[in-house]
C-alpha cells in the first residue's frame, strides 16, 4: 500500500529526458500505487486544453494508461498550468481539486496545495495570483487565438525570470505565519506542497502539537517523489542522468 505525490515537473519540449522519466515513472511506479496526486506545475506552461501537440498527447496517453488501470490521479493547479480544465481532465480520467485540499492519508488528515499561496512575501506575484485565478480573466485569455496566447506565455515567462532575479531566496520561499494560519484553518499536523523547489521535511508546532510540513523538489534535478504508506512518509530523490 502507497500514495505518490510530485510536483514541479515543468515538462516541455525542451526537456524530453524529464518527460521520459515521467512516463517511465507512470508506467513502473505509479501503476503499482494506491493513488498518485500530482501538485501543480506538471507543465512548464499551460495555454488551454485546445493546444495539442506531441507532448500533450505523450502526457494524455501516459495519464490514461493510468487511470484506465483502476489508479486514481489527481491533480491540483499550479502556477505555470492553473488553465488546465476539465477537457483535459475528461481525456486524461485525473481529477482535478481544489488549490486546498484535504486527503486521508491511512487514517492521517493530511493538507495538500501547490504551495504558491504560501509565498506572502512576493506581493507582486500574490497580485497577479489574485487576478490570473479569476474565471473573467481566464475566459479572456482562453478566447485568444492560440497564436496570441503562445506570445503571452512567452512573455510572461521572461518578465517571471527577470523578476526572479533581483528577488531575494526569503521573499520566494514561504512564511511560517502563512503555512501555520493554514494548518490551523484546515486542523492539521501535516501540510505537503510543492512549488519552492527545495524539497525538506520542515518539524513544526501547530496547535500546541508537533506538525510537519513536507515539500516535494522538482524534476530538473531531484526527480522528487514522496512515497506515503500506512507507516511511514518518504521523501526521495531520483536526479535525472546529467545531459
Amino acid at each position: 500500500m502507497k500514495t505518490l505525490f510530485i510536483a514541479d515537473l515543468h515538462l516541455s519540449e525542451s526537456r524530453p529526458d524529464i518527460t521520459a522519466a515521467f512516463i517511465e515513472f507512470i508506467r513502473d511506479q505509479a501503476v503499482n500505487a494506491d493513488a498518485l496526486y500530482v501538485l501543480g506545475d506538471l507543465f512548464e506552461v499551460w495555454i488551454g486544453d485546445d493546444e495539442i501537440t506531441s507532448l500533450n498527447q505523450q502526457v494524455i496517453s501516459a495519464f490514461k494508461q493510468l487511470t484506465d488501470h483502476a489508479v486514481p490521479v489527481y491533480f491540483i493547479h499550479g502556477n505555470r498550468d492553473f488553465l488546465i480544465g476539465q477537457r483535459f481532465a475528461k481525456a486524461t480520467g485525473i481529477t482535478i481539486l481544489p488549490e486546498h485540499h484535504i486527503v486521508d492519508l491511512y487514517g492521517e488528515k493530511v493538507l495538500i496545495m501547490h504551495g504558491d499561496s504560501l509565498c506572502t512575501l512576493d506581493l507582486a506575484y500574490q497580485k497577479f495570483r489574485k487576478t490570473s485565478r479569476s474565471w473573467w480573466w481566464q475566459a479572456f485569455i482562453l478566447s485568444l487565438p492560440l497564436f496570441v496566447r503562445h506570445k503571452i506565455g512567452q512573455n510572461a515567462r521572461r518578465k517571471s525570470q527577470q523578476a526572479n532575479m533581483h528577488k531575494s531566496d526569503n521573499i520566494m520561499d514561504v512564511t511560517d505565519d502563512e503555512v501555520i494560519a493554514q494548518m490551523q484553518k484546515y486542523q492539521v499536523q501535516t501540510l505537503i506542497h510543492g512549488h519552492t523547489h527545495r524539497p525538506a521535511i520542515h518539524q513544526l508546532e501547530v496547535n500546541d502539537k508537533p506538525a510537519k510540513r513536507i515539500v516535494l523538489g522538482d524534476w530538473y534535478e531531484q526527480g522528487s517523489c514522496l512515497v506515503v504508506t500506512p507507516e511511514s512518509m518518504q521523501l526521495e530523490n531520483n536526479p535525472l542522468p546529467t545531459l
